[in-house]
């Protein structure tokens, strides 16, 4: 696998130029986009940056994140505060992103997208009101463990880290959560799945994924 230099200003550039050719999988009216990462790897500032260049080009652009479909604390924390396999199969509400995300942007849904459903520090529901994603728009879904739920995704990209750097870059209080990455790319192999993968073990110089001969 071979990486070449780029900088996060081209890598939006280009990744802008390939979104505004990409036509739904399903024949359907919006772009939905993954932008696979942990913590570390910050996938929140790509989809910021993806968004404020979708709209400069005249096209709608929703970056929504998975911390905000968090279950409720007592099913997070069924096995204790730290257990990686929690974190990596049960922390997420994986259904309500189905329900509340995906379907209203399927063929002949609503486009009225729920941007968060559960606050993680009041452990209730935020009560945000539904957005609509107009025809034409993309959604910017950005968040660890992104594949292996069929999600229906028409790009997806990978922001990767190397053990060490994911170690170097993630709080030694959260060092727990170190063996669900290890499982995530053994068992889901993200490298393998995603369309584009972006190296960023330095989040200053980022390395793009260069295809195979």
């Amino acid at each position: 696998m071979r990486f070449e230099a780029i900088t996060w200003e081209r890598l939006t550039e280009d990744l802008t130029e390939r979104l505004l050719t990409t036509v739904p999988a399903d024949g359907g009216d919006h772009v939905r986009v993954a932008l696979d990462g942990a913590p570390a790897a910050r996938p929140e500032a790509l989809a910021d940056r993806l968004a404020e260049a979708l709209r400069a080009a005249g096209r709608p652009a929703l970056p929504l994140a998975t911390s905000g479909f968090l279950r409720p604390a007592s099913l997070r924390f069924e096995h204790g505060h730290h257990d990686p396999d929690s974190y990596l199969a049960g922390w997420f509400d994986t259904p309500a992103l189905w329900r509340e995300v995906f379907a209203p942007l399927d063929p002949g849904g609503s486009g009225r997208v729920l941007p968060d459903l559960w606050d993680p520090v009041t452990d209730r529901a935020t009560r945000t009101p539904y957005v609509t994603l107009p025809p034409g728009g993309f959604l910017l879904l950005h968040g660890p463990f992104l594949f292996g739920h069929w999600f229906p995704f028409d790009l997806g990209v990978h922001l990767s880290l190397t053990e060490a750097a994911l170690r170097r870059r993630t709080p030694e209080e959260e060092h727990w959560i170190l063996p669900a990455f290890a499982r995530y790319e053994a068992e889901e192999t993200p490298l393998d799945v995603a369309d584009l993968v972006v190296r960023t073990d330095d989040p200053r110089h980022p390395a793009r994924r260069v295809p195979q001969d």
